[in-house]
């Protein structure tokens, strides 16, 4: 299984924003220095994390991005699902049969593999971030 580089950067902002910065916004430019991407494309993860209520903007001098909800609430799963949707990772190619087996069980090791990041929490990173 492999999610896109898009979802490294929105756990690692989540994270930086998590343990260092939780109550002021950080703007993009040093979010995006700090990871070595460029501001654009960190802007567009910005705002699917926006959009999913995860984090917020402030604008004007001092502005950035900062966390919306408790650090506590947000899961490995919110996040990922803010950067790359909730559409099935498993597509059966057996079309005509309704009962594929195959397709049975690999929604349900998706299942279980969600329930699990829901589970995790990125707040129990912050101790361990330098």
């Amino acid at each position: 299984m492999k999610y896109s580089k898009a979802t490294s950067y929105a756990l690692h902002t989540m994270l930086y924003l998590m343990a260092v910065a939780p109550d002021k916004p950080v703007g993009v430019q040093y979010l995006a220095d700090r990871q070595g991407v460029s501001p654009t494309y960190l802007s567009k993860i910005l705002t699917k994390l926006v959009k999913a209520g995860l984090i917020e903007s402030a604008t004007g001098a001092g502005g950035g991005y900062r966390l919306k909800r408790s650090m506590e609430e947000i899961s490995f799963l919110d996040i990922i699902h803010a950067v790359e949707g909730t559409t099935s990772l498993f597509e059966c190619v057996d079309h005509a049969d309704s009962r594929c087996l195959i397709h049975q069980v690999m929604i349900s090791v998706e299942k279980e593999m969600e329930q699990h990041l829901q589970s995790k929490k990125l707040a129990e990173l912050v101790p361990y971030v330098h």
